[in-house]
C-alpha cells in the first residue's frame, strides 16, 4: 500500500469500491489503491491494486478480506490501555500495513507516541492536521465529495493520497478518460 501511494508524481487516488465491477472501473480510470468498507468477494480475481480494509474491526478481519492494509482508528481505542499497540502489533504480524486514523491533534500525538505509524488517515480536518505529520510519513485524506479542485488543493498541500467514492476517477486526476 505505502509503495503504491508514495511512487510517482502527484497525489494518489484511492477508490472506495463495493464489488468487483467497481474495482475494475476504478483501476481502469487510474486509481492506485482500493478501499473496502466490508467484505467484497472476488476482488483479487479482478485487480492487483492494494486493498485497504476501512471498517473498524480487527486486523484478522482485514486479512480474511485479503486486504493489504487496515485502518486503526485512535478515537475509539485511545483510552483502552495498550489496545492500540496490541492491534498495531497484530496487524504487522499478519503482514498488513497499518493506516492510523486521527481526527485531531491529540490523537495524532498519541499515535506517534504509542505506535509511530508510517501512514496516517487524516479524517475530518486533513488540511489542518497535515502540517503536524512528521516528514517521511504518508498522509491520506478522506473526502465525501471530491472535485478536481479539492484534489488539487490536497496535492498542493502535500497530501500523498485521497480516498474518494467510486465514480469518475479520471476526472479527479486530470487524466483523459480511458478509451473504451
Amino acid at each position: 500500500m505505502s509503495q503504491a501511494i508514495s511512487e510517482g508524481d502527484g497525489i494518489s487516488i484511492m477508490a472506495v469500491v463495493s464489488d468487483p465491477d467497481d474495482a475494475r472501473s476504478a483501476e481502469a480510470q487510474g486509481a492506485e489503491a482500493l478501499v473496502v468498507v466490508g467484505p467484497v468477494g472476488g476482488l483479487r480475481e479482478v485487480t492487483a491494486l492494494p486493498i485497504l480494509w476501512r471498517p473498524h474491526g480487527s486486523p484478522g478481519q482485514a486479512q480474511s478480506a485479503e486486504a493489504d492494509a487496515c485502518v486503526l482508528s485512535v478515537a475509539p481505542i485511545e483510552d483502552q490501555d495498550g489496545e492500540l499497540e496490541r492491534m498495531h502489533r497484530e496487524a504487522l504480524e499478519l503482514g498488513l500495513e497499518c493506516v492510523v486514523e486521527v481526527n485531531e491533534d491529540e490523537e495524532l500525538e498519541l499515535a506517534l507516541q504509542r505506535v509511530d505509524p508510517e501512514i496516517f488517515l487524516l479524517a475530518d480536518r486533513a488540511l489542518e492536521l497535515l502540517p503536524d505529520v512528521p516528514a517521511g510519513k504518508l498522509a491520506i485524506a478522506e473526502v465525501e465529495r471530491a472535485a478536481r479542485d479539492d484534489v488539487s488543493e490536497l496535492e498542493r498541500a502535500g497530501m500523498d493520497a485521497v480516498i474518494v467514492r467510486a465514480g469518475n476517477i479520471a476526472e479527479l486526476t486530470g487524466e483523459p478518460p480511458p478509451e473504451v
